[in-house]
This record gives C-alpha cells, structure tokens and sequence, in this order.
C-alpha cells in the first residue's frame, strides 16, 4: 500500500524543486507549494498521503499547519523539514502529531528510508482500524474428523495455496482460517477480512478495492480497499458465494493478474495477497445452475478443506461445553460448578443444526440463567433434548401430516419449507416471503436440509 501523492511545502525554491524531482521519479504524483495558504488549497481539491513542510515559510509557521491537520480525519502524514533543527523543536513537532523530522540539507538515501518507513507505519495503522477483536479461539476435539481437518489445515497452513473452506454455518469456518494465517510465513503480515454476505451489492466493490474521493454520492474522501490493506498478507473472502456475477469479474481479475483499480481511479495497482475463501454454499452446484463463475470457481478452489458439522463429530461436544463453559463464566463473573448429568444427557442428545455456533449461545444463554454455585441443569439451556427417554410422554404428542408421533423441529420445519416450495412451484422469492425469512436464510435451510432445486418449479428431497 504504497503512497501516491505528496505534497512538497517549502519557500525555497531550490530545496522545493529538488525534492519534487527526487520523488517523481521514484513515481510518485507530487504538487508543490511555497505558503500556507497555497498548501491548505491544495489538500481541500485532492487526497493526499504524505506532506513535506517547512517550519519557516512566509505567510505563518508550518507546525501551526500540523496543529490544524491533526484534527482531521484522513489527513496526509507530515514530515517536519528545517534549517533550524533542535532537539526541543524535534520533541514539540513529533509531540504535535509530525511523523519525522529531518534538517536540512538531506541526502536522497534519507528521504528513502524516511518513504519506506513512513509507509511500513501507514499501512500498519491502517490494517489496525480494521482488524476485529479475535479471541484466540483454537480448533477444539478430539474425534478423528478434527484430528483429520488440524492435520490438513497444518499441510496448507505452510504454502501459500489459495483454500476454499466449506461447511454448514456455525462449523468454525472462520477458525480454520485464522489457523491457517496463524500457521502460515505470512503470520506476522495483515490479515483483512471481509464478510461478502454482510455488505451490499453497491458497496462491495468499493469493500474490496477502496474509492476515490468523488466517485460517487458520499464518497466524501478516498478510501483504502481490504485487497489493498493485505497486500503482503492473507485476505479471508467470507460467504464467498455470495457475490454478485459482476463482483465475481473483479475479483477474477484480482487473482489471475493481482491488479485492479478504485473504482472511481484510473492508476493500477499490483498486490501480493493469499486468498483464503469460505462458504456455505455448494458452489459446484451454484455453477450448474449458472449463479457463480466457473473459472471463478476453480481459482478458488485450489485446496478445498470441509469443516464437518458438530453431528458428525458427537464426541467433542462435552469437550466444546466444557470449554464454552469455563470462557463464559469468567467473561460473566460468574461462579457455575459445572453440568448437572441430565444436562450433559441433554446436550449429547440434541441434533445442533447450527452446530459450533448454536452450542456455544446455548452455553453462554445457560450461564446467565443459572444462579452462583449451582450447576447448570436442563431448564437452563433450552434445547429440545431436554427429556430422558421415558420422560417424552410428558411432552404434547405432534400430529402433523398425519404422523402419531412427537417430531422433531428440523423435521417439522424441512417438510414444511417442502410444501410452499412447491405451492410457489419452487420460486425461492416468493417462498421466502411467504416463509418470512430472507432468500439467503432459505438458500442456507435448503442446503441445511439437503433440498435441491434443479430448475425454476422442480424441487427434489
């Protein structure tokens, strides 16, 4: 993420010209100033990265300058440069906001490392303002799924390989990629993510490449993209299918040629980044059915890794409640002893349909409920499993679709979503309105319940 434009504040003409000279060609855009006034005209028409200002200039003090761009946002880095260096003055100026101080005369090897360590900070500070919070979550179990998915995640972790991840919501998708940066030669560099399934189509783009002051409506200052913060690091796509098929060029191109521009720009930029990429979707099929790109596909898929669903793995779940547990009770402050055993009966028999996810809500939800130095008992986690098996005489027997017997949710909910999809002759719009959920919860409860849709109107069990 390198500078683009500079501007050069000095009344010297020789210093001026000089300077300017030294950064165009290093390519850099510079514009040059010799007042204040000249300098603050400048900054209010254009986007600027860094600013080389003199202390002495004819019309005020340039720290008085640094003062008043200290107070806004996106404001260009500001190298102090004078004749009359001090090391007081140096303190004042660093303390008011400056980058770095340098004295005149200056030597082309200074201004160098000056760039090159004025970048290294700004992209630094950048990646900050949007890294989220990560709890330092670990991929937990001992089944044999999990020992297989760490030894796998551990092979890829060490190459640079692009890596599809895919899996029901709540497995810890998110997980096996922070595994994966974590693991990897790039640990140390950025890692940028992005939720594709949380932005809009009309931002997405300005999400992934950044925007130019001006592009459009709003687009009040430029902005840095997520591809251009990682560069040198790893980017997570996640929810890749998400994306629109014009996104899908864009982010096509990115990968073959690691190019693209801000939308609203027109210089090119080159970036270096490992692509990790999730998904709940079956992107194969999405292909067939035309939705998502097939060389788009392919360049993602270059090492596909599954997270299987908690069903399929029965014997971590007392693991994970167990550690859900201890987190919950200290982030809470509260004093809970453990599982009653007909909690722990409870917590084996459910089916978990959102998986990781749903266990560990279900966890936290019950540590709330449950009172200090008790143990959680079955009415504290409200799940459907709550009774032993002589117990399910006590529940209300279901009759649905003529069937004597209690049914289980997911069941009832499967043949349900069936039979509207096949009242609206397999619309998803028009089923997810009738549903009341949105067409991407009702994409998520097809593939959840393993219900294909071939063509407009043919829906298959």
């Amino acid at each position: 993420m390198d500078f683009e434009k500079i501007i050069v504040l000095d009344d010297e003409l020789i210093i001026r010209k000089s300077l300017e000279e030294q950064l165009r060609r290093r390519r850099y855009s510079v514009a040059t100033a010799s007042t204040i006034a000249q300098a603050e005209n400048l900054l209010t028409k254009d986007h600027f990265d860094l600013m080389f200002v003199d202390v002495k200039l004819p019309d005020g003090d340039g720290t008085q300058l640094l003062k008043n761009l200290a107070d806004k946002p996106d404001s260009p880095m500001v190298v102090i440069i004078t004749g009359y260096g001090t090391i007081e003055s140096a303190v004042e100026c660093m303390r008011m906001g400056a980058f770095d101080y340098i004295i005149k005369p200056f030597s082309i090897e200074q201004i160098d490392i000056l760039l090159k360590k004025a970048q290294s900070y700004n992209q630094l500070v950048k990646v900050n303002q949007f890294l989220s919070g990560n709890e330092n979550q670990k991929i937990l179990g001992t089944s044999k799924p999990l020992i297989q998915l760490r030894d796998v995640v551990k092979k890829v972790a060490v190459t640079e390989a692009t890596v599809l991840i895919t899996g029901e919501n709540g497995t810890g998708k998110e997980l096996v990629a922070n595994e994966l940066h974590s693991l990897s030669s790039l640990s140390k560099k950025p890692f940028i993510k992005v939720n594709c399934a949380a932005v809009t189509e009309t931002l997405i783009e300005s999400e992934f490449f950044g925007h130019e002051k001006g592009s459009f409506t709003g687009a009040m200052q430029r902005r840095i993209g997520r591809f251009e913060l990682a560069n040198g690091g790893t980017i997570l796509l996640d929810e890749i299918g998400e994306i629109s098929p014009r996104i899908q060029v864009k982010l096509l191109r990115v990968l073959q040629e690691k190019e693209f521009e801000r939308v609203g720009g027109n210089r090119t930029l080159q970036v270096n980044v490992r692509v990790l990429a999730t998904t709940n979707r079956d992107l194969k099929k999405a292909v067939e059915r035309g939705e998502f790109r097939e060389d788009l596909y392919y360049r993602l898929n270059v090492f596909p890794i599954h997270v299987p669903p908690l069903r399929e793995r029965a014997e971590d779940i007392h693991l994970l409640a167990n550690e859900f547990l201890k987190n919950y009770t200290r982030k809470h402050g509260k004093k809970i002893t453990g599982f009653t055993q007909d909690a722990l009966l409870a917590i084996n028999k459910h089916n978990w349909p959102g998986n990781v996810r749903e266990l560990q809500n279900t966890i936290e939800r019950a540590v709330i409920l449950c009172e200090d130095n008790k143990k959680i008992t079955p009415e504290y986690l409200g799940i459907l499993s709550l009774a032993e098996p002589e117990a399910v005489a006590d529940f209300p027997t279901v009759n649905f679709l003529g069937k004597e017997r209690a049914q289980p949710l997911e069941e009832i909910e499967r043949t349900h979503i069936l039979n509207v999809l096949k009242q609206v002759n397999g619309n998803r719009t028009k089923a997810a309105g009738l549903l009341h959920i949105s067409i991407r919860t009702l994409r998520n409860k097809l593939h959840q319940y393993n219900i294909e849709q071939h063509a407009e109107g043919a829906v298959k069990e």
